[in-house]
This record gives C-alpha cells, structure tokens and sequence, in this order.
C-alpha cells in the first residue's frame, strides 16, 4: 500500500508531518509521567503551562506577531477552548486513570479518529474505514483494560474534552494563528489550574521540584505543549479534522517507542500489531482521495492571520 506524494500539495505535506509530529510527541508524555508521578498534579500541570506560555509569547513576539483584540464571542471560544481542552481534559485523565487505570483511558482516547471524522464534515466511506482501522490499532496497541464504571464516564469526558482541542480552535486558527492560538490558550490555562490546586491541594499545590521532576515538567512544557501544540494547530487547517484526526492513533505508537528507548520494556507483540494497524489506517485515509466539496477538506487558501509577517 502506497501513497502518491506527487499528488500531496506542498501545504498538505506539511500538515501530514505536523499532524504526525504532534500526535507522537503526545504520546511520548506517558514515559515522562512517572517521573513527575509525586508532584502535585494541579500545581504542576499550571507551571508547564505557564511555561509554555512564556515561550509561545516570546515566539510570536519575534515572529512579528501583534497581540490581537478578540470580540467577545471569540473571547468565550478560547475560554472554552482552554478550559475544556486543558484544563478539564487533564483533570478528567488524572480521576480516570485512578478509576480506571491508564490503559482504559488510552483505549477510550483512541476513539478521536473516528469521532473527528464523524464531526468534521461528510467523511468518504473510505475515511471511515480508515479511522476505523486507526481505533481499532490503538484499542490493540493500549489493551482494553479494566476498571469501574466511574473510570469509564471520566475517559469518556476525556475524549470530549480532547475533541474540543480541535474543534474549537478551528474558528480562532483564520485570524490568530497556531502560535497565537496554542499561547493564548496556554496562558488562560494557567490561572484555571490555580484555582482548581488551590481548591484541591491547598497551599501544597506547589513546592520546589527536584531536578529529575524539573526535566520532566519542562519536558511537558517545551516539546508536548508548546512545540505539539503549534504543530497540530498548524496542521488542522491544512487537513480539515477528520484527516489530521486519522494521526491521533499516534499517540499510543509514541508512547511505545518512548517507552522503548527508556528502558520501560520492549513493546509485546500486541504493542507492534497495533501500531501496524494504526500506520496502515493512515495510510488507507491518505488514499482516500479528496473530499466532496464542503466536506473534510479545508479552503483552498485559508485566510492570513492577523499581524502575520
């Protein structure tokens, strides 16, 4: 099975290996959590966010990039945008791991595929199929799990959260931009999370990291928050959701391998059978050719970002 990159657009190239770079840098935040596995969860999910911030405003600082003056509806959309996407995301993840354990959430969250590709337009039949190839490698690669009922509703409410991600930064991406968008997000993260380790954790919210916990949480920050942030928020309106969605069966593969190259264990055999589902469900999307008009294919040229250059 092959795919024709003579026929790929240099944009749409770009959004391929953006969408693929994001997905897998996700997935590579698995082997980083138990090293920060002891530090309060609120306080230090608001300091990788708040780095990140810093360097995605410094970024579009010397890019050129002008703050720009949000209406209030779009206000609201990036308050959304952050809260869901973020913040209730991470917190949603946190209380299903400890219902449910890690593996019911990743299999759960391997359903952004196909539910990306239902919501992004008029999927093609084959761009179903595809996505439901992508679900069913990552279910394989993950392993179904175990867990109660109470672990189940908060993946599900993970999965929500991880479609909002998406779906409501595409308004915001036209006049801000990836960099913008990620940045401003980032920064509304911050004080959220605050307010909820405040109320959770109290005062022990936060203390001082030790160094290995300081590589992970910058770690966090710089690669799967600000450099997967952009990357993805590059490539959504390049690809339309339900293409660029087809990568988030990414995000188990990253874990694998991160989890290979640190020592945790060699991936089993189903490791490696699901991440071949996975590429080969990608690689079934990509064939599908073009979409009909108004479907999951984006613009033909989407509008300049404000302040852009």
């Amino acid at each position: 099975m092959k795919v024709d990159v003579s026929t790929v657009s240099r944009p749409e190239l770009r959004g391929l290996s953006e969408a693929a770079g994001a997905m897998f840098l996700v997935g590579t935040l698995a082997g980083v959590s138990g090293v920060i596995g002891d530090y309060p969860v609120y306080g230090g999910q608001a300091m990788r966010y708040l780095l990140a911030a810093v360097v995605l405003l410094a970024v579009a600082r010397m890019a050129g990039l002008r703050f720009v003056r949000l209406t209030p509806g779009e206000t609201a959309l990036l308050a959304a945008l952050s809260l869901t996407g973020l913040v209730i995301f991470n917190v949603c993840v946190i209380e299903a791991t400890r219902h449910g354990g890690p593996a019911l959430v990743g299999t759960v969250l391997g359903t952004v595929p196909l539910a990306l590709a239902l919501l992004g337009g008029r999927p093609s039949p084959r761009l179903l199929s595809a996505a439901a190839v992508v679900v069913t490698g990552a279910t394989v690669a993950t392993g179904l799990g175990s867990g109660e009922a109470a672990g189940l509703l908060w993946s599900l409410g993970a999965l929500g959260c991880e479609i909002c991600f998406s779906l409501l930064a595409i308004p915001l991406l036209p006049k801000l931009g990836a960099v913008r968008v990620s940045a401003y997000s980032a920064s509304l993260a911050v004080p959220l999370l605050v307010v909820a380790g405040l109320l959770a954790d109290g005062t022990a919210m936060i203390r001082v990291p030790t160094a290995p916990e300081i590589a992970g949480l910058g770690y966090q920050s710089l690669v799967v928050t600000a450099v997967a942030f952009f990357l993805w928020y590059d490539a959504l309106p390049r690809l339309g959701p339900g293409t660029a969605g087809l990568f988030a069966g990414l995000i188990p593969v990253g874990a694998i391998a991160t989890g290979a190259v640190l020592g945790l264990g060699a991936p089993s055999p189903p490791d490696l059978l699901g991440a071949a589902l996975v590429v080969a469900g990608i690689v079934l999307g990509l064939r599908a050719g073009a979409p009909a008009a108004g479907a999951d294919s984006p613009p033909a040229k989407a509008p300049r970002p404000a302040g852009a250059g």
